[in-house]
């Protein structure tokens, strides 16, 4: 199984990749063979999407070749795909969101009445986020919810099927720990 990790977070080893590297652990004690490719987004060199949609038609972006490119084909080899990111705003992290801008294509088809086919439908994926507003106004509040939300929304509209999610709350007081989140 190939599996795909979109770490959305700038900190490498912040709350949402230490969420992730446990989620994928647990994932891989039961699929031990599969292929995992760890991608940390703030690294990643592509330039923003220009909406010229394009890339509908065409399967792929049309911008010069960058680091975007590359995670297009690397989503179109996974079997499973974990995102995670920090909330910034009650939503994803830019960059990570600026990337999904750029995968239209990737992600979604389009029937010729411009209705959206997803591409990836059978895949798993497994949502992760953190942030700093306490539990339970990071969900009253729209943080937790709204960042999960949009990251779910690209997931579910390109196919893939929503098999967990982790929200970290109060981060300024708590960080994950493996230990004390274990259930």
């Amino acid at each position: 199984m190939n599996v795909l990790v979109l770490n959305g977070s700038p900190r490498k080893n912040g709350n949402v990749s230490k969420i992730l590297r446990h989620e994928l652990e647990k994932f891989l004690e039961k699929n031990p063979d599969s292929n995992v490719i760890r991608e940390d987004v703030s690294d990643l060199k592509f330039d923003f999407c220009r909406g010229c949609m394009a890339c509908r038609s065409k399967g792929t972006c049309v911008l010069p070749k960058d680091d975007a490119h590359r995670i297009e084909t690397e989503i179109k080899d996974c079997d499973a795909i974990f995102v995670g990111t920090p909330v910034y705003w009650g939503n994803m992290n830019g960059k990570l969101k600026s990337l999904f801008d750029r995968l239209v294509g990737t992600l979604m088809g389009e029937s010729k009445h411009g209705i959206p086919i997803p591409l990836h439908k059978g895949k798993k994926a497994f949502i992760a986020s953190s942030c700093t507003t306490p539990f339970p106004f990071n969900y009253i509040c729209g943080q937790s919810s709204g960042a999960v939300r949009a990251v779910k929304e690209v997931l579910k509209s390109s196919g893939f099927k929503i098999k967990g999610i982790i929200n970290l709350a109060n981060t300024k007081k708590n960080s994950f720990n493996r230990e004390e989140n274990q259930p």
